[in-house]
């Protein structure tokens, strides 16, 4: 869907954008539209709730700088506050085929937001249910619709499969289709059967095992690298090395479930002593707290955390 918001002129133009396009960029971030201006017109694209939403937006925006001839930063967040997406502090992604926003819903899952909105490296390291794969996929989605990238993709280790892969029935999408299945559950919840499948086949999101990845460089991409917990040091080198002109990186493990040989490091670990400090590249650690799944999720998850520090002996 697309709307367009008459300008009445340059002045106009920029007092709504804001310096270096700020107050656009949030309310793009905001409710995942794309907004751009063309021939004296904003113009706003998404989906059709969305876009209503952003015009809603951008109008009231826009009767504030009509009216008192500037925006100030508390005029931003009060709008953009009385949104759907009020809840969460101006900090929704996108919306989910059942019409709900996508919004981090945690003090660890809104840094972790705000980490992948700086488009550098992002690193989240945390316990099963904290959102790390699905808000990575929906920032990838709500940027894909906002034409920032031109294309996600997707990796997954297939640890569990070895050197046995070739042994398995079927043809090779047959063999790895088990071990990237919750990427697919991801985009599921996100968007329609037939155009992940439409998106697929034209290259637009790419789901790959790690393996594949190298000798490519991938520009103008999302790329996401789902359990980074078992990649081994040099599989994350040849990962993050893959990253190209205007890409961004978002690696997800969680650093206690482990699936490597007891004598192999994982690369995400090791990436956590060797990038430290490196400007760009960001580690987000979600805890306990951070858990948005069925309640007893964090209860289980607590519950075999006491269990191993019982046997190593830790107070």
């Amino acid at each position: 869907m697309r709307e367009a918001i008459r300008l009445a002129g340059a002045d106009e133009e920029r007092s709504l954008l804001g310096s270096h396009d700020d107050t656009i960029r949030r309310v793009r971030d905001a409710l995942g539209v794309r907004a751009f201006t063309r021939g004296g017109d904003l113009i706003v694209e998404g989906d059709p709730d969305s876009v209503r939403e952003a015009v809603r937006v951008l109008t009231r925006l826009l009767d504030i700088v009509r009216s008192t001839g500037d925006l100030s930063g508390e005029d931003i967040d009060a709008v953009i506050d009385s949104s759907p997406v009020s809840e969460t502090g101006g900090q929704g992604i996108v919306r989910a085929l059942d019409g709900t926003f996508i919004a981090p819903r945690s003090k660890g899952q809104r840094m972790y937001v705000e980490a992948m909105r700086a488009r550098g490296i992002t690193m989240a390291i945390g316990p099963a249910g904290t959102g790390k794969t699905f808000l990575a996929v929906a920032m990838a989605v709500s940027y894909l619709r906002q034409g920032l990238f031109r294309r996600l993709v997707l990796v997954r280790p297939a640890v569990e499969a070895g050197e046995k892969l070739g042994f398995l029935p079927g043809d090779l999408a047959e063999k790895v289709n088990p071990y990237l299945r919750p990427l697919y559950d991801s985009l599921g919840d996100l968007l329609e059967f037939t155009q992940i499948q439409r998106y697929r086949d034209q290259d637009v999101i790419e789901i790959v095992p790690l393996a594949f990845m190298r000798g490519r460089t991938l520009d103008n991409a999302f790329i996401i690298l789902d359990e980074a917990q078992n990649t081994t040091p040099e599989q994350m080198m040849m990962f993050l090395t893959r990253m190209g002109r205007n890409s961004m990186i978002v690696a997800t493990g969680d650093i206690t479930q482990v699936d490597l040989d007891d004598d192999q490091v994982s690369g995400l670990v090791d990436a956590q002593r060797v990038l430290a400090g490196i400007e760009g590249v960001r580690f987000v650690e979600l805890e306990n707290s951070d858990i948005v799944r069925h309640p007893l999720v964090q209860e289980i998850v607590v519950a075999y955390e006491a269990r191993s520090r019982s046997t190593r002996g830790d107070p």
